[in-house]
Parts: C-alpha cells; structure tokens; sequence
C-alpha cells in the first residue's frame, strides 16, 4: 500500500521544491495551444539552440541504426528473415527509447500497412506508452501551478506517489473535501515542448522522406500533421474531460456501462480530477470471477460496447487496452482514460456497411470500389490487378462465413496487399483497426475460439435492416436479390443476425421490412407476391371449376372438363411460399407476436403499392382465365398439339 499524505494546510513543500524552470512551458509560454505547424516553424526559427540540442540526442542515434541497417541492405543480410526481424525489433525499441512523439507516431505507424512493412509493423504493434513516473514535487506543483491553489485547499487528502504512469502523465489517488474518491492526472511538467519539438523534427524527416524515398507513396507530413492534432488534443485535459462527459451521455441508457464523473473545479489543461472506481482489469480473470462476475459476460459486455460507439454512435473509444477496462463488482464495465477518442462519419459508416456487403457476396469488383470511395484508393487507380487480390485476401476466409473469419488473419493478409498496391490509409480506419485489434485481443484472453467479426455482424445486420438511408436500402437489395432472384435463406439469416444483437428494435425492424416492401427497390419482391397469388387463386379456382363440371350431366360438361381427372386437395388460400417464408423467418425471432404484424395493418391497406399489385392481380388473373377457358375447358385434354398453359415461374431461393 502506497501511504497517502493528508493534505498541509500551509502552503507545500513541494510547491516550493519545484523551480519556475522545471514547471515552465516553453511552448506554452509562447501561445501556442493547439497544433500549427506554421507557428512551430516560426518558433524554432527563433530559438535554433533548442532545435540543434534535441538534434543531436535524436538523429545520431536514428543515424547510427540506419547505417547499420543500411549496410545489412548492402551485404543482403535483410533476406534473411531472422536478421531482417531483429533489425524490426531495434527498430521499435530505438523509437520507445527517443520519448513519447515517437512512441505515438511508431504507434500510428503500426496501424498503416500501406507504409510499414509486415515484419515492422508486428514489433510496432506492440509499442507501450509506458514510462516511469516523475518527482511527486513536481506532481504537486503542477497542481498547485495550474488549478491556482494550494494542494490542501483542493483536497482533503492527496497520495505523494503516483499510482500508474505512462507517457504523457501519472494518477494520483486522493479525496476532496466533500468526501468523494477521486482519481488525479498530473501531466509531466515541459511535456508540451518536448513533444513539440520532437513533432517538428519527425516532421522534417518525414518530408524528407517523401522528396527522397519513391517507395514511399502516402503523405508521411499528412500523417504527422494528423498525429500532432491528436496528441496536443490528448495533452489537453479540458479536451479528455469533454470527451468522457460526451460518452457518458452516449451510453447513459446501458445500466453496464460505467463512466468516471468530472470535477470541473479540480481540472484544467494538465491536471484531470475524476471519480474514483473500484475494479479490476478485464483481463485478470481471477480477480473478476473473485468479484463474482463472469469473464465472458463482461467481455461481451465490452464488446457490444465497444460496437456500438463504432457502428451506431461513431464516437469510439480509440484505445481500449486492458489497463482502461475495468469489470466492477455491481456487474458494470468502466471505461477509463478519454484522451483518444475519434468519430466516424455516418458516410463512412455506411460505406462500411457497403462494403460487408460486397464482401458477404463476394463481390469482389465491388468491394474494391467501396475502398475508393473510403479514401483508400484514388479514383484513376487501376482496380483490375486489385480484385484478384481481394479475392486471394478474403476468398477462403469468408468460405467458412464471416461470423467465423479470423479477423487479425484476414488483417495481416491485407496489410500485404495494401503495401504493394498504392492505397492510402485514412487516419479513422487506422484507429478502428488499433481498437478492434485490442478488442480482440482482450476478449481472445477469456475466449479462445472469440471471433470479433462474428460480433460485429449482427450490428451490421440490424444496421442494415433498420436504417432508411438510401444508400443502405440499396445495399439491402443488393444482399437479399442474386439478380431478380429472391434469397430467403439470406433475408433468414440477416434477420436472425440482427436478433442476436443487443437492443434489436423489432417493431422499427418489423417497419423497416414493411418500408423495404413497398419501397422502389422492393419492386421484384412484390411481384413476385403477385405471382404467387396469382397462381394460388387460379388454382384454387381451377379446382373449384373441375367439381362443378364433374357434378353437371354429363351431356352438359365442358370437353376439358369431362375428361379431367378428380381434383387435388384444396390448399389454403394463405399458404404462399413468400408468406410462409416470411412467416417462418418472424416467428424465429425472439419476441416476435403476431399482434406486432395486426395493428400494421391498416397502415398496409393503406399503402398505393397494394392497390397497384391488386390491380395486377386482377390483371394477371383475366390474362389466365381467358387461357383456361380457351385451352382447358373447350378443349379436350387428349387433343394432338395441345398444351397445358403454365404458371409463370416464381424466382425465388
């Protein structure tokens, strides 16, 4: 147990500890609040001593390792895969040795597959933001420089040592005054400058990089650019506690899903006071089952969560590690540290949803347009060597169908592809793809055979028969029709994904079916309900006409009716394959009554598309009257030549 140190009433000795040198901003000082690399250049410019200092502690290492390497190239050491994985390896622990800009661009590199090759990518994908922590004095100070008090006027009582420490900060375990439990993030004192510089120097390189290296086809500054907005609006802790309040009120309607509360009084830009929440990790199994919860339960818990921000909310937790999860004893997951958080745009999600689609279909030529309109292509590229491939990509995978893919496998495959082929990773695809990687991995620790593919589709599914977009409505066609043939096994299984996910809307489900029905793409789906009514009615009736002849003299029969045989039994007017497949396919859904399709009904009577199929109804029933009173009642069945008219085909499967 850490000792915890009541807070002194007169002002503290790690106040004075601290030098105005220590706790100074340079960066700050000079106004600078948010990420411009204009007036970071302008900046240094200025002050080259603190440029050339940092110079030398960065680039002769960089330099040295890049000689080595480069001379490895030279001697065709590199294709040898074990020194070529060594040289990864030094590679990912020169950059966790140079601080923390480079531990979060070699973490932003490890989600670009279109950069970075594979083995690279592997050792960078396991970069940590882990650092010790730095002199409680210091910690202190920081409070009492930034919230504008002393510390024992904010807090009861205040821990000296921190708790846990990483690159950009360290936790302090402490109580206010009113009594509550809080958790204190003190942010490392010169943390804004040191990133900064360090932001312009890879900056730099990475220009360089690009006028010099052809290999290189994306927009390495791009990248840094992107990376310096997300880190400054990390570093801002004002920024983190908007973010958590944001999601809190998301998910305020989840009884399992708990979010720390913000002390707006005890934070600012570098110092973050939250509420304290008794857990433990998601990962330590052990512990969760001693509070007597079910690992799998919080983990699916997490899951749908987590698939949720992603696939409903588009604003999604960008960094669920472990340490961020916390299964409590009342059944909640917490979810802690709102530093990196991202959107997703409804577009993309919905092109996201397009391209499951594509790929559910195997439509390969498709999928690789979807990934032009996703950003990952540019127009003018050449998709012809591309879809083959996709295909080599995701052929045998979604052969065992996609609940069952192996999603980290299929990423890795593509990682390959997109290296080779000139794609362009947008920075949202990069987070998502570091979230459900460690989503994965966390839920992979309690279940062996866990497939986050699998749990994703059903959000999927229910997305795409609930939503109105237009764009989706076309999408839904797209997987229910294979041509103008109707597939009820696909409808079959869409309804029963969606049923597996959380909080399926089955009245908004039941509309949707109904919007989809008498919408324009659901024209060949009403007629083929015309169809089958058609030919259930002229059947019905064409019984009826037989023992209505047969019981006439014979004298008065018909000739097509005298030598008929005896009719088949009757069929129910109802029994239409499209309604007992329909049928069939509700009644399997959970929570699924009848009375759910009755008090629909008069909006369906209402519906102008009815009366239009009514009216081809009747057309269609005129059309095969006049052919069974020409060829089946008139004339003989024996007749040389003759032939017994047809139903028209019912194009479903």
């Amino acid at each position: 147990m850490r000792q915890a140190v009541q807070a002194d009433p007169e002002p503290g000795p790690e106040g004075l500890a601290a030098s105005t040198g220590e706790l100074s901003d340079f960066i700050e000082a000079a106004g600078l609040l948010t990420y411009d690399p204009a007036t970071i250049s302008r900046i240094y410019a200025g002050h080259p001593q603190r440029l050339i200092r940092r110079l030398l502690q960065t680039l002769v290492p960089i330099g040295l390792f890049l000689a080595g390497v480069g001379i490895d190239w030279l001697l065709g050491r590199l294709r040898n895969l074990e020194v070529a994985r060594s040289r990864a390896s030094e590679a990912a622990d020169l950059i966790a040795s140079l601080g923390p800009a480079f531990i979060k661009a070699g973490q932003a590199l490890s989600t670009r597959p279109d950069i970075v090759p594979p083995l690279l990518l592997e050792e960078l994908a396991q970069l940590q933001d882990q650092l010790p922590g730095f002199d409680s004095a210091l910690a202190m100070a920081c409070i009492e420089d930034d919230l504008r008090a002393p510390v024992h006027t904010i807090y009861a009582q205040l821990e000296r040592e921190p708790i846990s420490a990483a690159s950009l900060g360290q936790v302090h375990r402490g109580t206010l005054h009113s009594g509550e439990r809080v958790a204190v993030k003190v942010q490392r004192p010169g943390l804004r400058e040191q990133i900064t510089l360090d932001l312009y120097i890879v900056r730099n390189i990475a220009a360089w990089i690009n006028r010099n290296v052809g290999l290189i086809r994306s927009d390495l500054v791009a990248l840094i650019d992107e990376l310096g907005q997300r880190v400054f609006e990390e570093m801002d802790y004002c920024n983190e506690a908007s973010n958590a309040e944001r999601f809190a009120k998301l998910h305020r309607h989840n009884p399992r899903i708990a979010v720390p509360r913000i002390y707006h009084q005890a934070t600012s830009r570098r110092v973050l006071t939250m509420e304290w929440i008794d857990g433990v990790k998601l990962t330590n199994l052990e512990a969760v089952r001693s509070i007597g919860m079910d690992p799998d339960d919080m983990v699916e818990v997490g899951v749908n969560c987590s698939l949720q921000q992603l696939l409903e909310h588009g604003f999604f937790h960008a960094d669920p590690h472990p340490g961020n999860l916390l299964a409590l004893a009342d059944g909640r997951l917490a979810y802690l540290d709102f530093g990196m958080m991202s959107s997703v745009s409804r577009e993309a999600r919905t092109g996201l949803i397009q391209a499951v689609v594509h790929l559910v279909n195997r439509n390969f030529g498709k999928l690789s347009q979807d990934f032009v309109s996703l950003g990952f292509l540019a127009e003018d590229v050449n998709l012809e060597p591309i879809v083959p491939a996709f295909e080599g990509v995701f052929g045998q995978a979604i052969e065992m169908g996609v609940s069952r893919m192996d999603f980290k496998a299929v990423t890795d495959d593509l990682s390959g592809v997109m290296y080779k082929f000139p794609f362009r990773v947008p920075p949202y695809y990069a987070l998502i793809i570091r979230s459900l990687v460690t989503l994965e991995g966390i839920a992979l620790s309690v279940d062996s055979d866990f497939k986050i593919l699998g749990a994703a589709y059903p959000y999927f599914a229910r997305r795409l028969m609930e939503d109105p977009d237009p764009q989706l409505r076309s999408s839904l066609k797209e997987m229910l029709f294979d041509g103008d043939i109707f597939r009820w096994q696909r409808l079959d299984n869409l309804i029963a994904s969606a049923s597996r996910g959380a909080s399926l809307d089955l009245d908004g489900l039941i509309d949707q079916v109904l919007d989809f029905l008498f919408s324009p793409h659901g024209g060949l789906l009403r007629q083929q309900l015309v169809d089958a009514v058609v030919q259930r009615i002229d059947g019905l009736a064409w019984q009826a006409t037989l023992r209505l002849g047969q019981r006439l003299p014979p004298r008065f029969q018909p000739p097509g009716v005298r030598e008929r045989l005896s009719p088949t039994a009757e069929e129910p007017l109802l029994d239409l394959e499209p309604v007992r497949q329909l049928a069939a396919i509700l009644q399997s859904v959970p929570g699924f009554e009848p009375q759910l399709l009755l008090k629909r009904l008069p909006r369906v009577l209402g519906e102008p598309e009815l009366r239009r199929m009514g009216l081809d109804v009747a057309r269609g029933l005129a059309e095969r009257g006049v052919v069974r009173l020409v060829r089946d009642v008139m004339v003989p069945p024996g007749l040389p030549g003759r032939t017994r008219p047809q139903a028209a085909p019912l194009k479903m499967a």
